[in-house]
């Protein structure tokens, strides 16, 4: 008997190296996409297909799962005139048990009337990586600096986003453990022409913030 299950073995080592490679023997990575409009694809003419959620998926192919769970106007700070903390979204997301989350929320929050609690955002944002790192999938959490405002809008400034909240972004995420830092700023900054309407990157610009977030993961 024993002889008999001995001679088994190469052929079940050979199942098991065959289900590894065709993906049969593990589920999909989980990615969640945690942000505002620009996560959302708002601007983008093929929103459906070329927001960078999507873009990602199509880069990191068939051993990934990426939802998009951006909100247009959200906000980091739970103070904020659309906090993403409120929206549905952020159960979704939760819910979901991502074993990777992306955040990139911020541009938002420039706005003066969110941007009155900036003293607010790097505890909400500390906040927010507790949360999702107390979830059971225990996940990695990746922060995105965000991306540069080509042109004032809506409120939104580049004086607030560039000199205001990645600053307040960066000196937060020192204080946490487990994140990893992902510049979308410094990838979209040669590329105005990329932000049509002065803050939402058109496909192409989600492009460039899919390939940056595709080669931070990989």
């Amino acid at each position: 008997m024993i002889r008999y299950r001995l001679s088994k073995l190469p052929m079940l080592l050979s199942i098991f190296v065959l289900m590894s490679s065709t993906g049969l023997a593990a589920d999909p990575i989980r990615i969640a996409c945690v942000g505002d409009s620009i996560t959302y694809g708002a601007g983008i003419k093929d929103r459906e297909n070329d927001n960078y959620p999507v873009q990602l998926g199509r880069l990191l192919g068939d051993g990934y799962d990426v939802r998009n769970y951006g909100v247009n106007g959200a906000t980091m700070l739970k103070q904020g005139d659309l906090s993403y903390w409120t929206r549905p979204q952020f159960k979704m997301a939760s819910d979901f048990l991502p074993d990777i989350v992306i955040i990139k929320l911020g541009t938002n929050d420039s706005k003066p009337q969110n941007w009155k609690n900036a003293h607010l955002y790097g505890s909400d944002l500390l906040a927010m990586i507790s949360h999702f790192q107390q979830l059971d999938s225990k996940p990695q959490i990746y922060v995105c600096r965000p991306v540069p405002v080509a042109t004032d809008r809506w409120g939104i400034t580049e004086a607030v986003v560039k000199g205001e909240v990645i600053p307040s972004l960066n000196k937060a995420v020192k204080q946490a453990k487990r994140v990893k830092v992902i510049d979308l700023y410094k990838v979209l900054q040669p590329h105005p022409e990329l932000i049509p309407d002065g803050v939402h990157p058109n496909g192409a610009g989600a492009k460039l913030m899919a390939t940056a977030i595709y080669k931070r993961i990989r």
